[in-house]
């Protein structure tokens, strides 16, 4: 015979890995450095404008967006460092 008064023993959960996934990981690697690009680009071209003196507006606003672009992937590639440092 068999006891119906005691429900079943379940294991508990396992525990989540502690390892990141490398796949992750490696895209942010890449799409920072690639992000990188656009920054360095527009330095180049905003120090290039003000030593020619002629700092249109048009340039301005795309040196803006890349030095923007350039911030995202250096954000991009702290975040891929600090999460395989743990």
């Amino acid at each position: 015979m068999s006891d119906y008064g005691t429900p079943p023993k379940i294991p508990p959960p396992l525990p989540p890995s502690s390892q990141p996934g490398g796949c992750g990981t490696a895209l942010m690697l890449l799409f920072g450095v690639i992000l990188l690009l656009p920054g360095l680009c527009a330095i180049l071209f905003l120090v290039g404008s003000v030593t020619t003196g002629g700092a249109d507006s048009t340039l301005v606003g795309l040196g803006v967006f890349g030095l923007m672009l350039g911030a995202i992937g250096v954000m991009l590639l702290y975040t891929a460092v600090k999460g395989r440092a743990r």
